[in-house]
């Protein structure tokens, strides 16, 4: 049972050439704990009606038997339009390796999402455009199978004024989970709005009312920084609470405007045999956690995204 959760948990990558790396049993149950406290904070989970709901499809994939699920089910697909969906050819044109495994995702899914549909009278998946193949696949297969009216949206890529896909920074990903990017690291990635995108942001990641937004885009010059902190503060409060917010936000404001450190701020504790003798930037990148290894670091320098007070790491 493991070993079919560890193989059924690989995905294909949209549009990327390489597949994901297969989890662990115990893998894939830290990472639902973890996907599980992030919904916490919008969704109310529990028994009571109506409350959101988490399920584990190893609870309907795990007892699958190959031959019947291939009469019952695989009929319904075609080879031919799998081979058309996007991430599918883009990975064929580039002569990238595609396996088997990763080719039946998307029937994995369609059929995940029948069974939903089934135990839990679920009639709607949401997902990014980067899923409408998937999401369709298992439309059809609920018409098909049990005669179902499914139903999808997604929504589009989330990108800058400037064409640059959100929720990526020079030092890597934007997290919404605290363990892997802290509440003023969050804080900051959006007071670093560019002025362009302010407007769009406090629609889209605040609960602001819409005139008063109107108000802060309208703001020009150096006023425009305010409208920028009001979306890092009211952004994090949604994502990690009143005070983790206000945290980050002093700690900004000593560290920026008094030049002092705030309680928030990372701080890391070096021997001072280790100043004395030297240490490389590339090192103190990496003990800081902003680099997984030294070539990561050496990379990040390169690519401009190491800085010390405001200047460029050469």
């Amino acid at each position: 049972k493991d070993e079919s959760r560890r193989l059924l948990s690989a995905r294909e990558i949209q549009g990327k050439d390489e597949s994901r790396r297969l989890l662990s049993a115990r893998e894939i149950q830290a990472n639902m704990v973890g996907i599980k406290a992030v919904f916490a904070k919008y969704l109310t989970f529990g028994k009571a009606s109506p409350a959101a709901l988490m399920v584990d499809n190893s609870d309907w994939l795990d007892d699958l038997d190959y031959i019947p699920f291939l009469r019952d089910y695989g009929r319904h697909f075609s080879v031919n339009r799998m081979l058309g969906f996007e991430s599918v050819k883009l990975r064929l044109e580039r002569e990238h390796a595609l396996s088997f495994l990763e080719f039946n995702y998307m029937v994995l899914q369609a059929y995940d999402f029948l069974e939903l549909a089934r135990r839990y009278s679920c009639s709607l998946q949401m997902g990014g455009s980067d899923q409408w193949g998937n999401i369709v696949s298992g439309v059809e297969l609920g018409r098909r199978a049990d005669g179902l009216e499914l139903y999808g949206l997604t929504t589009p890529l989330l990108v800058t004024s400037s064409g640059a896909k959100m929720g990526k920074t020079a030092e890597g990903a934007v997290w919404l989970n605290e363990d892997m990017f802290s509440a003023y690291d969050y804080w900051q990635y959006w007071r670093n709005t560019a002025d362009a995108d302010v407007g769009r942001f406090l629609r889209l990641f605040t609960e602001l009312p819409l005139g008063e937004i109107k108000r802060l885009e309208a703001l020009k010059g150096e006023e425009i920084n305010d409208a920028k902190k009001t979306l890092a503060n009211h952004a994090t409060l949604l994502c990690h609470g009143e005070k983790a917010a206000a945290e980050a936000g002093e700690t900004a404001r000593k560290t920026f405007e008094e030049g002092t450190s705030g309680a928030a701020l990372p701080t890391l504790t070096l021997p001072r045999a280790a100043l004395e003798k030297g240490l490389p930037a590339f090192d103190l990148l990496k003990r800081a956690g902003l680099a997984e290894s030294n070539a990561a670091a050496r990379r990040l320098i390169k690519g401009g995204g190491g800085r010390v007070n405001d200047s460029l790491i050469a």
